[in-house]
């Protein structure tokens, strides 16, 4: 018999978490609940959680605050609830380590369908860790050992999120060819529709940051093709 879905619903209000636990106990889901970022960090801590659902605006520790502090030791995917439809609200949810969000008024359908391909993203990235592709990468400037997560940028570990190191990973497998956002959205993701194409553009940003504080000459690898998307390019070629 499969082991149900675990999650965790975290909003203060009891409405929200009555309503999505409505919909997500027909699909047999194993739910907790919190209603404050203190808790829910100590819970998510404390428990493997296949998928988080968390808001933003929360009493003791805010939605970004926890994202924050709980991607120190866990990647458990995360989907940010917000009431605040504003682009830097969700790109600060992006940036603290958030795999997707949802703005309310939400269709309880639409989280279950966000929930669903976040699932489906982390089966297929278990598979290709299973499968292991390219063990190991060597390019100028840049070294990444895949099946210890490892990324070294002239010879530097840099320290990246689990998101951030596999879109690296995707871009070197297939350097010098340009991706669309759409594409790395629907391979890195698992998204097809339900993605927000500056999802894309926020964690490029952050990959570029991390890379050039130890290398700038690998952060260069990493190029817009405006109207396009991205791509590593290798210098000299």
């Amino acid at each position: 018999m499969d082991k149900p879905v675990s999650l965790l619903i975290v909003d203060d209000e009891e409405r929200i978490r009555r309503l999505l636990r409505m919909y997500f106990a027909q699909d047999q889901y194993e739910i907790d609940e919190a209603d404050n970022g203190v808790d829910a960090l100590k819970m998510a801590l404390e428990k493997d959680y296949d998928v988080i659902l968390l808001d933003l605006m929360l009493p003791g520790m805010d939605g970004i605050e926890m994202t924050e502090r709980l991607r120190e030791k866990r990647s458990t995917p995360i989907i940010m609830i917000t009431a605040k439809g504003e682009e830097s609200s969700r790109l600060r949810g992006f940036e603290a380590g958030a795999d997707d969000y949802v703005t309310k008024p939400f269709s309880p359908r639409e989280v279950v369908a966000r929930v669903k391909a976040i699932l489906k993203r982390s089966s297929a990235t278990a598979y290709l860790e299973a499968e292991s592709q390219k063990d190991l990468i060597e390019l100028p400037h840049l070294r990444i050992e895949h099946l210890a997560h490892r990324v070294l940028a002239d010879g530097k570990e840099v320290n990246l999120r689990p998101k951030e190191y596999d879109l690296l990973y995707y871009l070197a497998q297939s350097p010098d060819r340009v991706f669309s956002r759409e594409q790395l959205l629907k391979d890195v993701w698992q998204y097809d529709y339900f993605g927000d194409l500056r999802t894309v553009d926020t964690h490029i940003k952050r990959l570029r940051e991390k890379l050039k504080e130890v290398s700038p000459e690998a952060a260069q690898m990493i190029v817009t093709v405006w109207g396009i998307g991205y791509k590593l390019e290798v210098p000299g070629t």
